[in-house]
C-alpha cells in the first residue's frame, strides 16, 4: 500500500533558533517542512509558490507587516489554513487576528503533543470547510443551471438566495433582493381578478408543510412584465426539525400554456373537420342527384322552353353549393387532390392577372419572391386557391384601401408555429395594412363559418379552406396581428429538391358512349339511379348493387363479361378498394372507376390490375359518361375488354 503523503507545513518565524526548533519538532512528529520565512512578504510569496497544507504563523514579525497581515492575505488569495504562534499579544492585535479566521493558536512555549493536536484540529477543520465549500459550489451550480426559478428565505420570510432564472423573472438581482421581504420581490396576483394571492412562504412558515401556488397565478416582475407561473414552496428544516427558512420553486408556464392551447385548438379543429367531412359527404351525394337531374332536364326541354331559365338557376345554385362542400372538404383534408412538384414562385407569378382583377384600383399589390428554388409537392389548383383566399381576406381587412404584400422565402429548422417537424420550408406570407385582429379573433380565425364580416358578406370558409389545404399538404399555418396594425398570414410548405412536373395536356371534350357491361355500386340509391340512367342512355349494359357484398355476389352469378366496375369509395360493410380487389379476383382484366367526394380510406395507385381512376362527386352526366369512356379506352388488362364504342346522346330522343 502506498503510504499517505506527509503534511507539508510552512513555518513563519522571525527568530532563527525558535524557527529551527519548530522545524525539528515538526519533522519528529512526521510532518514535512515545506519552507521557512521570517517576514510577512516572504511568507505570502512562499505560500503562493509552495502551496503548503498548513502555515504556522508567528503573530509578531520583523519588517513591514506582521503575521496578521500575512495571514489575511494568504487566506484571501490561497485559501490555506493558518495557525498562529504567539507568546504574548496585545488585545488589539488579537482582535485583528480573529478577523483572519485562524484555524488555531499555539502558545509559546509549547509541547510537541500540543503542537500535533492543534495542527490536526486545523487540518480537520480546513478539510471540513473545504468539503462544505465544494458542496455549496455544487449546490449553487445546480441551482444556477436548472430551468426553474428558485428563491430561498430565512425563517421570517426575508430573501436569502435567488438563482439566475429567479433574478430574470422577478427582475431583482440577488445583491438588491437579499434581506428584503419576499412579498417585495415576489409579487403575485390572480390572473383574472388581479387581487393579491396569498404568499406561499408565509403559509409554509406557519404550517411547516409543502404548499402549492394557487391556480391562475401571475408574477408581477420588476419593470412591469408579467409571467404566468406555477409550482410550490417547501420548508427548510435544521437538525432539530425547526423550520429555518423556505425554498420557493416556480416556473414560467407561458410556453406550456401555448402548447396546451395549440393542442386544444388542434383537437377542436379535428372534431370540426370530422363533422364537416361527414356533412360534405352527404351533401355531395345530394348535389350529384340535384345537379345531375337538373342537367338532364335542361338538355331535354330545349333552349326555347319557358322552364329553361328556372332549370339553369337550379344548376347554378347546385354548383355554388358544390363549391361550398369543396371548401369544407379542403378544410377537413378529405378532398381528393392531385399533387405534383411545382414552383411556388411560378404559381404566385401566374396568378398575378387574376389577383389584380380581384383587387380594386385603390389597393397596391406587391411581390417579394425568393431568389432560391421554391419547389414544393402540392396540387397547383389548391395552392392557387390558398393564395386567392388569403389575398381576398387581406382585401376585406382594408375597406379603405391599402397595400397587400406577397412574400416567398426559405426557412430552415422548426417552423415557428409550434412544435412542428424540423426541416426546410418554403413560406408564403400575405401581409396587409388593415384593421388587424385581437387575440380572441386570432384564436378562431381558422374555424369554418367563423367570420367578422356582416351577414351576407362571407361564408367564413376562406381561411378554413386555407388551413385544410396546407395541413393536407403537410405544412403549417400561422398568423400575427394586432388591432390597428394589420395582419401577416404565413403558410409553411416542406421544400423539395425535385424538379417541377410538366402539366398534362387537356382531355378531349367529345363524350362517346359504348356497349360494354358496367357493374355499378353505390349505397345511395338516388345517386345509383341517376348514374344507371345516364350509362344506360349512352348504350351500356348496367348491373346495379347497393353495397360491396351484393356486388360480389352479382359478379359471381353473372355469366357474361363485366368490363368496368364503377363503385363508390366509402360504403358501409365494404369499401370500394376492397370490393375492387375481390371483383378483380373474380373477373380478371376488369377496369375500375371510383366515385367519391370524400377521401377517408387509404388509396394505392393500383387496384383491379390497372391504374386508379377517380370520379369526384358531385359530377354531371356528361362528366360521368366521359370518365367511363376514358377508363374503358385505356389499353391495359384483358384485350377482350376493348369493345368498339358507339356514340350516343345522354337521353334517348
Amino acid at each position: 500500500m502506498t503510504p499517505a503523503p506527509k503534511v507539508r507545513v510552512l513555518v513563519v518565524e522571525d527568530e532563527l533558533i525558535i524557527a529551527s526548533d519548530i522545524a525539528t519538532r515538526l519533522t519528529r512528529l512526521g510532518y514535512e517542512v515545506a519552507g521557512q520565512a521570517d517576514r510577512a512578504a516572504d511568507a505570502v510569496r512562499l505560500a503562493g509558490d509552495l502551496r503548503p497544507d498548513l502555515v504556522l504563523m508567528d503573530i509578531r514579525l520583523q519588517g513591514n507587516g506582521d503575521g496578521v497581515t500575512a495571514a489575511d492575505e494568504i487566506r484571501r488569495r490561497f485559501r490555506l489554513p493558518v495557525v498562529y504562534l504567539t507568546a504574548h499579544a496585545d488585545e488589539a492585535t488579537l482582535q485583528r487576528a480573529k478577523v483572519t479566521e485562524p484555524f488555531g493558536y499555539v502558545l509559546k512555549p509549547f509541547e510537541e503533543r500540543e503542537l500535533r493536536t492543534v495542527i490536526e484540529m486545523a487540518r480537520y477543520k480546513h478539510d471540513a470547510e473545504r468539503r462544505l465549500a465544494d458542496s455549496e459550489r455544487r449546490y449553487a451550480t445546480t441551482l444556477a443551471s436548472i430551468g426553474d426559478a428558485v428563491v430561498a428565505t430565512d425563517d421570517v420570510g426575508r430573501v436569502t438566495f435567488l438563482n439566475p432564472v429567479a433574478e430574470r423573472l422577478t427582475g431583482w438581482p440577488l445583491t438588491e433582493a437579499a434581506g428584503r421581504p419576499l412579498t417585495e420581490v415576489f409579487r403575485i396576483v390572480n390572473e383574472h381578478t388581479r387581487l393579491a394571492v396569498e404568499n406561499p412562504v408565509e403559509k409554509v412558515l406557519a404550517t411547516g408543510t409543502v404548499v402549492g401556488l394557487a391556480n391562475s397565478t401571475v408574477l408581477l416582475a420588476r419593470g412591469g412584465r408579467e409571467y404566468p407561473i406555477d409550482d410550490c414552496a417547501a420548508p427548510i428544516h435544521d437538525d432539530t426539525g425547526r423550520t429555518t427558512g423556505v425554498v420557493l420553486v416556480f416556473r414560467d408556464v407561458t410556453d406550456e400554456r401555448r402548447r396546451e392551447e395549440e393542442l386544444r385548438q388542434a383537437l377542436k379543429m379535428e372534431a370540426v373537420g370530422r363533422l364537416a367531412g361527414g356533412i360534405a359527404h352527404d351533401f355531395n351525394n345530394l348535389l350529384t342527384v340535384i345537379n345531375g337531374y337538373a342537367s338532364l332536364i335542361r338538355d331535354g326541354i330545349g333552349p326555347d322552353s319557358p322552364w329553361r331559365g328556372a332549370t339553369e338557376q337550379v344548376e347554378a345554385a347546385g354548383h355554388r353549393a358544390a363549391d361550398l362542400t369543396s371548401q369544407l372538404l379542403a378544410f377537413c383534408r378529405k378532398k381528393l387532390v392531385q399533387p405534383r412538384v411545382i414552383n411556388l414562385n411560378q404559381v404566385v407569378s401566374d396568378g398575378l392577372k387574376l389577383l389584380h382583377r380581384l383587387i380594386p384600383a385603390d389597393y397596391a399589390l406587391d411581390f417579394e419572391l425568393c431568389p432560391h428554388p421554391t419547389t414544393v409537392f402540392a396540387d397547383p389548383g389548391q395552392i392557387e386557391q390558398v393564395i386567392v383566399n388569403l389575398v381576398l381576406n387581406a382585401r376585406d381587412a382594408m375597406p379603405g384601401g391599402g397595400t397587400i404584400r406577397l412574400i416567398t422565402s426559405h426557412q430552415e429548422g422548426t417552423c415557428n408555429t409550434g412544435p412542428h417537424p424540423t426541416g426546410k420550408y418554403v413560406t408564403l406570407s400575405v401581409v396587409d395594412t388593415g384593421v388587424g385582429m385581437d387575440a380572441a379573433t386570432i384564436a378562431r380565425v381558422w374555424e369554418p363559418f367563423f367570420t367578422t364580416k356582416e351577414v351576407g358578406k362571407g361564408t367564413g370558409l376562406g381561411l378554413a379552406t386555407v388551413y385544410g389545404i396546407v395541413k393536407q399538404i403537410g405544412g403549417h399555418v400561422a398568423v400575427v396581428s394586432r388591432p390597428g396594425a394589420g395582419a401577416t398570414f404565413t403558410i409553411y410548405l416542406p421544400l423539395t429538391s425535385a424538379s417541377p412536373a410538366v402539366a398534362e395536356p387537356p382531355r378531349p371534350s367529345d363524350i362517346p358512349g359504348g356497349t360494354e357491361t358496367i357493374l355499378l355500386v353505390d349505397d345511395d340509391q338516388a345517386v345509383r339511379n341517376l348514374s344507371a340512367l345516364v350509362l344506360r342512355s349512352t348504350g351500356y349494359t348496367v348491373l346495379e348493387a347497393c353495397n360491396g357484398v351484393e356486388a360480389a355476389e352479382l359478379a359471381t352469378r353473372y355469366t357474361g363479361p363485366i368490363h368496368l366496375l364503377v363503385t363508390d369509395l366509402v360504403m358501409p360493410q365494404m369499401s370500394g378498394p376492397t370490393l375492387a380487389t375481390i371483383i378483380h379476383s373474380q373477373v380478371p382484366g376488369i377496369r375500375l372507376l371510383l366515385m367519391t367526394g370524400y377521401i377517408d380510406v387509404p388509396l394505392t395507385r393500383s387496384h383491379a390490375g390497372g391504374e386508379l381512376d377517380i370520379l369526384l362527386k358531385p359530377f354531371t352526366p356528361s362528366i360521368l359518361a366521359a370518365r367511363v369512356r376514358e377508363v374503358l379506352d385505356r389499353p391495359v388488362g384483358d384485350p377482350a375488354a376493348a369493345v368498339p364504342p358507339r356514340p350516343s346522346p345522354l337521353l334517348p330522343s
